[in-house]
This record gives structure tokens, sequence and C-alpha cells, in this order.
């Protein structure tokens, strides 16, 4: 029988010359390993930044009950299906909304013209605007015959009458006074003031000479439960027309309602979330101006009307609008320039400073 060869002896050095090469491959090996785990870590990590900002908490939203939310009706009803979803808060009055935007609770809110001004001056610029969100909302009522027959009343038809109104201290009175002054009859018209627009509803039909300045959408549901009463001012287009002609050569603005300021640490910290923000605003305001039939359920549905049709009607009067940069800086720094020279208190004893324009 054939013997098979022996195996051949293998000299110790070789053994340990092959068992270090082997650990060189080894840790080569495990080397290369972790150098790729980095490489694959940085290159994730935009991905885990954004997965981050994904599951940040949501921007809060405070508005007030009244045009300024129509204006955000389309997004709060495209809420549940959004990609980057907000936290919606609506007040009764704007001194709920105040503090919080102070404390850091709110992020953005909407609030009114002369208001966003004061604060700016109380925080030392911890507030900026970054839209206005509506124009003028109010418009005279009345059930006095010859008004109402009048085919342009203007406001020095006004001499001699009770004008009642609600905001005091606020942007109706103003804005008001603004126009009778710069219409010479001032100091011929009565203002009283009153808490709710229905007690000026109330009143104005019980007193057939008087007048009645309503903001919307009080103003169309007034209308449609009494055919006694007419609309026979529109202070929007008063405004623009008396400050349009004024020989003074200041700035005209527009007579503006509400804007909707954010606290600069926000705007500084998340510029691409507030500029995501203004589009969307943007494209609901502008659903409520173009389509206000697919706007109005969702009104009833935030409390704002009880009725569609009346909604429906409502929201074309309301201005609804969403001026940004330049367009909201005209608009607003003429606006508030009148105000300051009528009563500086409105808007905190200063004009504010050009840092208070967002302008993107």
């Amino acid at each position: 029988m054939a013997r098979s060869n022996p195996i051949p002896a293998v000299p110790v050095a070789r053994l340990l010359a092959a068992a270090a090469l082997l650990l060189a491959c080894v840790a080569l090996a495990v080397g290369c390993t972790a150098q790729t785990a980095q490489s694959s870590s940085a290159t994730s990590s935009p991905s885990s930044e954004a997965a981050t900002a994904a599951t940040a908490a949501p921007l809060s939203v405070c508005s007030l009950k009244g045009p300024t939310t129509i204006g955000l009706a389309a997004m709060i009803a495209d809420q549940e299906g959004s990609d980057e979803p907000y936290a919606f808060e609506m007040a009764a009055t704007a001194d709920e909304i105040a503090p919080k935007l102070s404390s850091g609770e709110c992020d953005i809110a909407l609030i009114p013209a002369n208001l966003a001004a004061t604060l700016y001056q109380r925080t030392d610029g911890a507030i900026r605007v970054i839209d206005v969100n509506t124009l003028g909302v109010l418009y005279g009522l009345t059930a006095d015959e010859a008004l109402k027959a009048n085919p342009a009343p203007t406001l020095a038809d006004l001499a001699g009458r009770t004008v009642y109104l609600t905001g005091k201290g606020t942007v109706p009175q103003y804005t008001v006074e603004c126009l009778l002054q710069a219409a010479g009859v001032s100091d011929q018209v009565t203002l009283e003031f009153r808490t709710e627009p229905s007690e000026v509803v109330a009143l104005i039909q019980n007193d057939p000479a008087a007048v009645g300045i309503v903001p919307q959408p009080f103003a169309t549901a007034a209308l449609a439960q009494d055919d006694s009463l007419a609309s026979v001012f529109d202070l929007t287009a008063l405004w623009d027309d008396t400050f349009a002609q004024a020989a003074d050569g200041q700035q005209a603005g527009r007579l503006i309602t509400g804007v909707t300021v954010a606290r600069t640490e926000v705007i500084e910290q998340q510029p691409e979330a507030i500029a995501r923000f203004l589009a969307a605003h943007a494209a609901s305001a502008a659903e409520a101006a173009d389509d206000p039939a697919a706007v109005a359920p969702e009104v009833v549905d935030l409390g704002i009307m009880a009725n569609a049709s009346l909604a429906e009607q409502a929201i074309p009067l309301c201005n609804i609008v969403c001026l940004t940069g330049s367009d909201m800086e005209s608009a607003l720094s003429g606006y508030l320039s009148r105000l300051f020279d009528l009563a500086p208190e409105a808007l905190g004893g200063a004009l504010p400073g050009d840092d208070f324009y967002y302008l993107g």
C-alpha cells in the first residue's frame, strides 16, 4: 500500500509572522469600519437635524375672534393634513394675547395695529411686524332717511350728530378722530363709546338721527336683522380718499385694523419657519378674499359667526389681506404716523423704529 506524503513541518518563525500579518489585517479592517461609520454618521447629520426640526414644538399662533382670524380660517381647516402644524389659539380680547407674547407663550400673534406699536415700545423691540392682515373693517350704519338718500355722504354730514362706536382707546376711536379732524368737524360731532357692537346697533335703532360705527362682521349681521338700517360710510374708502388727497405731504398709509407680529427671538432663530408661515398665511388670506363661500363654513365652525350665508356676505367687507415687505411697511408706517400726530399715547409715546418692520 502506498504511503501518503507527510505534512511538512512549518518553522515557528514563519507561524509567528503569519499571525502578525493576520492581526494587522484585522486591525486595518476594524479601522476602515470605524472610519466608514464616522463618514456615514457625518453624511446622515442633515437628516438627523431635519428629523429634530420636524419634531420641534409647533409655532403657537394667537388671534382675535373676528376678521383677523377669518384670514387664518383656511390654514386652520387644513391643519390635520399639514406638514407643518401650528398651535392656534383664538382669544376674545387683545389683552389676553399681549402677556403671552411677553412671556414667550405665543410666538406669532394677530393683533390691532396700534397695540403692536405699543408692545414694541414696552418690550424694547422684542416683537416685530411680519405682515398686515386686515385693512379697515369699520362701517357707518344709520336709520336716518336723509343720510340714506344721499348718494355720496361725507363725514361733514355728521356735524351736529351723535356717533356711537366701540373701541375707546383703540383703532376705532383713533381712526374716527383722524377722519373727523381731516373733515374739519371734530368739534361738531359727539362721540359716545359703548362696550359691544350690539349696544351700538340698539342705540341707532332707537335714535334714527344717530350714526353707529360698527365693525364687520357685526355690521352685516345688523343689516340682515333690521332693514331700516343702511350702511352709509365705508371708513376704509373714506381714509383712502381723504389722505390720498391730503396736501400736507405726509405719507398716507392705509386704514389698518390688524397686523401679524412675531417675537424677535423666533424671527432670528427660525427665519425659515417664519417664511413658511407667511406663505401659508398669504394663501389662506387669498382664499378668504377670492372664495368667501368656501371659507364661510369654517368661520361658523370657529364661532366667529353663526350663519354661513351671512359669513359669506361679510367676508369680502372685512378687507382680508396679507401685505408683506415694503408694501406692509409703507401701508403701516403711514397709518401709524397719522395716529401719532393725533394721539402719541396710542403708540406707546413714540413712533416705532425701522426695525419694527420685518421685511424678510
